[in-house]
């Protein structure tokens, strides 16, 4: 259920603003309604911790420190430590030069630059690579004056005495600022830098406890100056404005009373844009809450809370997508092996729990046993399968062409169950409303119920009455086109003009709803392709026995655990996107609210 909040402007003194700031934080139930960058120097400072602290993690070992640091030791250590990471940066960058530039000279042997450039100043020189054969066309060519060097490698080595000739194509010999000798040292003193660096940043990786404990603290600064940067301010008076559930109503006048604050509260208006979303989880629907914490999605404040509607579709098409009673019981066995290592019940493992029991279920109502066909020779494992769906309908005497319509028709059901339950929840909270609008919803149900029929009737061949069919989806789209545009604030007059205005995109959704229901199919699809891929496997495991059956135990084992991984890719792609998309489009949300996140004093770092 998304609770109703308030809004609420509490305004005091300038000279109190600390107080009110952290009367508020204590308070911790004030969503600010306009939250304001903080000072560039407090978030400067947490970014720099932060990423020190991620730095530091890759050298901390099995030693850690017995106390937390003070905050002044804390200051000297979080000082050395961020200048030991510069100056390895540094170190680091400088090395790879020293590297890249003794390579480069390594075979021309070591020289002092210094002494060739004098020797330069009194004959102009430059040095060249050249092979045999530019080699021998430099011999004949008499204007050029130059000396032979010891050759490097394979190569002829010159030093041309004057200006270069533009008819000389080798690339010339740049002399280096420094010896062979004097980088090599240069690299040895970088090297020796940064493995002082590491020493100072393992001894700074044993305090890891309190650089977490400094970030915390940071960010609550952070915070803080948001907070602070987010009053408004006039002459002697500073003001803020938020939000906070209903429900805190009473503990916020105690509050307010107790703090002397001057305040102005009204129930939040559904249509502010600002107003954040808190949703009240049950015992049941918080198991979804860490796929909507994944997914980021969060309701708008005037939309729906479909939490429940949610979890019960979801696991229905996370089952039917895995498709496989094996699968699920290896998720099951993983789950009890989590669960029994956390020591307690969390929201994950509990829809751990019944995402495997459910893919159990149906993978035993088909007959999927990690695709084994051999599996319906097991009487027990027979005894389970719903004939018309079986995935191998040999058994129970059904054609496969039966079976796999039997199973799209499911599909269809779903979809039209699904999208029926939209234009109800729709058609409800408009007649609450008090809004005409309910009849467009009616029109959508009747279109929705009819579409179902005509998919029936192209896809798996259905016998309907065409002429009824076409009668109540015209019969919806008139409905749709009348009442679309009615809301309260309207007269009835101007909602009939307001929906003729909308009458051709009345005519597009009306076809984007039978692509919704046709949508539906995938989950056979896919359930389908994950089935085949298993038995494909399967088959080429088969063909390897004797001393070459640990290969086929291979090949099963990879080409299973590619099949789950890929199924829950899929579940990702399609299951949730029935829900996200057409469950929540017939709805009319746009999961475009913001969370509610009161201001208070944090307990663990968050990333933002």
């Amino acid at each position: 259920m998304i609770e109703k909040m308030k809004v609420v402007c509490i305004a005091g003194q300038t000279s109190k603003k600390d107080e009110l700031l952290l009367s508020l934080r204590e308070l911790g139930i004030l969503h600010l309604a306009e939250k304001r960058v903080a000072d560039s120097k407090v978030t400067e400072r947490f970014s720099a911790l932060s990423r020190l602290l991620q730095e530091l993690k890759d050298y901390a070992g099995k030693e850690k420190a017995e106390r937390e640091l003070t905050d002044a030791e804390f200051e000297a250590l979080y000082r050395d430590a961020s200048a030991a990471m510069e100056r390895k940066a540094a170190s680091r960058a400088r090395l790879s030069g020293l590297v890249l530039e003794t390579e480069r000279i390594r075979e021309w042997g070591d020289f002092d630059p210094r002494a060739v450039r004098e020797l330069s100043a009194v004959a102009e020189l430059h040095f060249y690579r050249l092979d045999k054969r530019e080699y021998r066309a430099l011999c004949k060519n008499e204007t050029l004056c130059f000396i032979r060097l010891k050759p490097v490698g394979k190569t002829e080595t010159i030093a041309l005495i004057g200006k270069p000739d533009e008819t000389l194509k080798a690339a010339e010999f740049q002399l280096p600022e420094r010896g062979l000798k004097q980088l090599e040292r240069e690299a040895a003193d970088c090297e020796a830098e940064i493995s002082e660096c590491d020493r100072v940043l393992r001894e700074a990786a044993k305090y890891l406890k309190s650089y977490a404990k400094q970030l915390l603290k940071m960010q609550n600064e952070v915070e803080y100056s948001s907070a602070d940067a987010s009053l408004n301010r006039e002459s002697e008076i500073v003001w803020i404005t938020g939000y906070f559930p209903a429900s805190q109503t009473e503990t916020f006048e105690k509050a307010a009373k107790a703090n002397s604050w001057a305040w102005l509260m009204d129930d939040a208006d559904e249509n502010d844009p600002n107003v954040p979303t808190k949703i009240r989880y049950s015992k049941v629907t918080s198991l979804i809450k860490p796929v909507f914490d994944i997914l980021g999605t969060v309701p708008g404040y005037g939309e729906y809370d479909i939490s429940f509607w949610f979890l019960a579709f979801f696991a229905l098409f996370f089952a039917m997508i895995i498709g496989d009673a094996g699968y699920g019981a290896l998720f099951l066995i993983g789950t009890i092996i989590l669960n029994v290592r956390m020591k307690k019940l969390t929201n994950v493992t509990l829809l751990l729990y019944v995402l495997s029991a459910a893919t159990v279920v149906w993978g035993a109502l088909t007959g999927t046993w990690f695709g084994l066909e051999g599996a319906m020779e097991v009487p027990f494992f027979k005894a389970l399968v719903i004939p018309g769906i079986a995935n191998y309908p040999e058994y129970f005497d059904v054609t496969a062409t039966q079976a796999q319509n039997n199973v799209m028709k499911f599909c269809f059901s779903i979809g039209v169950v699904q999208l029926a339950l939209a234009c109800v929840m729709n058609i409800r909270r408009r007649f609450r409303q008090r809004s005409l609008a309910w009849v467009a919803d009616l029109g959508w149900l009747l279109s929705v119920c009819a579409l179902y029929l005509m998919v029936l009737y192209l896809v798996i061949g259905e016998t309907i009455n065409l002429a009824a069919v076409a009668s109540v989806i015209a019969a919806g789209f008139v409905l749709v086109v009348l009442f679309g545009g009615m809301s309260p604030e309207k007269s009835f007059a101007r909602g009939i003009k307001a929906g003729l205005g909308n009458a051709f995109t009345t005519f597009l959704n009306t076809i984007s709803a039978f692509g919704n229901v046709m949508s539906y199919i995938r989950l056979f699809a896919v359930g389908m392709a994950s089935l085949a891929i298993a038995q494909s496997f399967n088959d080429m495991a088969s063909g390897f026995g004797g001393a070459l059956v640990i290969v086929g135990i291979v090949i099963m084992v990879i080409g299973h655990a590619l099949n789950i991984v890929m199924g829950f890719l899929s579940v990702v792609v399609h299951g949730v996107r029935l829900n996200l998309l057409e469950f929540s489009g017939q709805l009319g949300m746009e999961w475009s609210g913001t969370a509610y996140d009161p201001f208070r004093e944090l307990k663990k770092v968050r990333n933002n």
